[in-house]
């Protein structure tokens, strides 16, 4: 198996393991929102996990690269935490900061997150924008938050996963990007009711089975 140096800690992985994964196999945590080990195709989306590589100018996400032997990466460098710092301001900037009534409040990633960069939730001179209306009930089962939703995709692929087919999608575009749902009228077939990995899968509480709110 590869071996590789990462923070001066040496550890090992199986070939074709992301850094990302074989990071966090060993305890070393690197941030991030939208990774899912399952995944093929790792996108990066939340442009949290940036690690330093030995060889390379600048800093890279690493979700997308894959272990080689005498990797050398750094996870905890000026340049790193203040691109992860970055990215998390800028998904503030669209989030409905409002913990206590939030089903994820205490195990919210954004909160951890916040903790581990020792950002503030709501910083100082950050213009915020929200989506209207705050909440969407076109689905059958669920509510959705679209200003705690982080447009991660991990509801989108647990779903396929699990049934081969997904409920959810991405919709609309830019600022305006949404988690929507296909055959809105008819999920029985999916038992979306009795499933509820996207809610379970949420890191911020943006899905809600609304049983659950009653």
């Amino acid at each position: 198996m590869p071996k590789l140096l990462v923070d001066n800690k040496e550890i090992e992985a199986k070939e074709g393991t992301t850094l990302l994964q074989a990071c966090l196999d060993n305890g070393i945590y690197i941030p991030n929102l939208c990774y899912l080990e399952s995944m093929d195709d790792h996108q990066a989306s939340c442009r949290m996990c940036f690690v330093e590589i030995e060889g390379e100018e600048k800093p890279i996400t690493s979700c997308t690269v894959t272990v080689k032997d005498n990797m050398v990466a750094k996870t905890d460098t000026l340049s790193v935490r203040r691109l992860q710092k970055a990215a998390l301001r800028l998904l503030l900037s669209v989030h409905h900061v409002d913990c206590k009534p939030c089903q994820a409040n205490k195990k919210c990633e954004l909160q951890r997150l916040a903790k581990f960069l020792k950002v503030g939730l709501k910083p100082k001179h950050l213009e915020i924008h929200l989506k209207e209306p705050a909440i969407h009930q076109d689905h059958p089962c669920l509510d959705y938050y679209p200003n705690r939703c982080i447009l991660c995709g991990k509801c989108i692929h647990v779903c396929r996963e699990q049934h081969g087919q997904s409920v959810l999608t991405f919709a609309k575009r830019g600022f305006d990007t949404v988690i929507s749902s296909y055959r809105k009228n008819d999920v029985s077939s999916l038992a979306c009711e009795k499933c509820v990995v996207c809610v379970n899968i949420c890191p911020v509480g943006a899905l809600i089975l609304r049983e659950s709110q009653e």
